[in-house]
């Protein structure tokens, strides 16, 4: 018996249809009064790129700030004292449930309120102390921290409690259970969405520009206002939003893998490995013919 695969017509319609769209977007693109030769000239322009660096920078400090946050916060949330319990609560309610850019405005405005910064030991003006990197670190982090602080609370609750309670029989502490069992347990099912939030924060961090913070999306509106190039620098700065998530994507790639290994007895090939496979595959039939 023969067997005759089934034909799928709407399999076919459908690819036709959807390169049919992409070939018409890109021809509308290429007729439009837009200075293509503009894209590759400031891709790689002095004040460009060092808006990456600070756009790396401020997305790697606030994302360290959101993990420590996140963990400290959750693991108050899941503490049996009512008070650190409520007040870890009444954190993630707060800033989960307002926009980071309004966020980001008022710890760049906070000199409204207090003039002046005196701590005892330390007294300044606010718009001093207040620096836009301040800000942006503020504002980026403590809302990250609220994220993080569930998802970290999502990775401690699964898993089993009996870890805990063996840990307990062998006179750990309570954080030296959570420390020593519990959070690296956890990790991996913390890892996956923690990077997600990573590249969420790298275009998250375009936000800054309300408290004048130098990144790359600054630095691109800089450029179109005394080049009149306004489209262009966005699809260079687009251009580099890709290019960096693409790059943290692969990195997040690779430390999942790291993290699964304790859970997977076998874990998948690679896209590389994948690749080197079938490679030696064509050449082994290519040798036998």
């Amino acid at each position: 018996m023969r067997a005759i695969p089934v034909r799928h017509y709407g399999r076919w319609i459908s690819a036709v249809v959807v390169i049919g769209l992409v070939v018409a977007l890109a021809i509308a693109f290429s007729q439009g009064n837009v200075r293509w030769a503009t894209v590759p000239e400031k891709l790689f322009d002095p004040s460009i790129l060092r808006g990456v660096l600070n756009t790396i920078w401020i997305s790697v400090t606030a994302m360290a700030l959101g993990l420590v946050l996140g963990v400290l916060f959750a693991v108050m949330r899941l503490s049996k004292n009512p008070v650190t319990s409520t007040i870890a609560w009444f954190y993630i309610w707060l800033f989960r449930g307002t926009p980071v850019y309004v966020q980001l405005l008022i710890w760049f405005n906070l000199a409204l309120i207090f003039p002046i910064l005196n701590l005892g030991f330390y007294k300044d003006e606010m718009t001093q102390v207040m620096t836009p990197f301040l800000a942006a670190l503020l504002g980026l982090g403590l809302n990250e921290g609220a994220y993080m602080a569930e998802i970290v609370r999502a990775g401690i609750q699964s898993v089993d409690e009996g870890q805990s309670e063996a840990s307990h029989a062998l006179g750990m502490t309570r954080t030296q259970t959570m420390r020593r069992v519990v959070l690296p347990q956890a990790m991996r099912v913390i890892v996956p969405p923690t990077g997600n939030e990573f590249i969420n924060m790298l275009k998250t961090s375009s936000l800054v520009v309300a408290v004048q913070y130098f990144d790359l999306l600054r630095a691109a509106q800089d450029i179109a206002s005394t080049s009149f190039a306004v489209m262009e620098m966005f699809f260079v700065a687009s251009i580099w939003y890709l290019a960096l998530t693409s790059v943290f994507s692969v990195g997040q790639y690779y430390l999942e893998r790291r993290y699964a290994r304790g859970a997977l007895r076998t874990l998948p090939p690679t896209p590389l490995q994948k690749v080197k496979a079938k490679l030696s595959i064509f050449s082994n039939r290519k040798a036998v013919a």
